[in-house]
């Protein structure tokens, strides 16, 4: 096999280099990823200023590893469209510092990066670590990519779909096992912090706590990984909500002329959600 790597934690985070040496087994290894951080950029694609790709040592004997200037998204790119030009069999991006859960998938870019490789038809995986410290342990989750990918269960994976994985900070004795779970609700604990510069001008910076999340949803990914379990959810590139467009054939919209205007039938009894979401 040739298996592709990255991740948003750049090129030298010690999540990379575990992922890597647990690939190995399997075959030729390839990395790239971001030179620096690219944390929380989401699924960005750099169109309007050239990228620079620049092979670097890499702590693994026998993997050659280059990083790129800009996102997760664009290390996978540059690489399906012909920088490596060996075919690569499957992208596994990771692991992450820290969980990538819930809504998070939506700023993460170490899932941004299995996007990119399921939007090019290759089959993708991406492994989250729940510890953010600075000197985390890696073993544990790397022995869980290897495990998951020796599996081949990347090979079941229909069009357009990955696999998210998130691994609890447990020694690998001491997680339970498995779990096949849908996304969960995340909490946000965002600030916006103001600040003025040395020239007296004003600047802002979005700080706060760490997010956290209901945890006691039973069949989600922050409940599996609270419960000490794997968490491993499929997640798929569609992302049209199929229940919602039944509904929203009942509110006359195709009836309605555009520029017209009318009064739509949105009641909480068509669609509970509306309540709920406060509108």
């Amino acid at each position: 096999m040739h298996i592709l790597i990255s991740n948003d934690d750049g090129v030298r985070a010690p999540g990379i280099a575990a992922l890597a040496r647990a690939m190995l087994p399997f075959g030729k290894v390839t990395v790239v990823a971001p030179s620096e951080n690219q944390s929380a950029t989401g699924h960005r694609k750099t169109m309007h200023k050239p990228l620079r790709i620049d092979e670097v040592q890499f702590p693994v004997e026998g993997v050659r590893a280059y990083a790129t200037s800009d996102s997760p998204s664009d290390s996978v790119a540059v690489a399906l469209l012909g920088f490596v030009e060996e075919p690569v069999d499957l992208v596994v991006s990771g692991i992450n510092r820290g969980p990538n859960m819930g809504q998070d998938l939506t700023y993460s870019g170490t899932v941004s990066a299995a996007f990119e490789a399921v939007i090019w038809h290759k089959p993708a995986m991406a492994f989250s670590l729940d510890n953010f410290a600075d000197d985390a342990d890696y073993s544990a989750a790397a022995a869980v990519a290897q495990q998951l990918v020796g599996m081949e269960i990347y090979r079941r994976l229909p069009p357009l779909t990955l696999f998210n994985v998130n691994v609890p900070n447990l020694p690998l004795d001491q997680i339970k096992g498995f779990k096949v779970v849908r996304q969960g609700l995340r909490e946000y604990n965002d600030e916006l912090i103001r600040r003025t510069d040395p020239y007296g001008r004003p600047y802002y910076w979005i700080g706060g706590a760490a997010p956290t999340g209901d945890t006691t949803q039973e069949g989600t990914d922050l409940w599996a990984l609270h419960e000490g379990y794997v968490s491993i959810t499929p997640i798929h590139l569609d992302l049209t909500n199929h229940s919602l467009l039944l509904d929203m054939q009942r509110w006359g919209l195709t009836k309605a002329t555009p520029g017209e205007t009318r009064d739509l039938p949105v009641s909480e009894a068509e669609h509970p959600a509306a309540k709920r979401n406060g509108s």
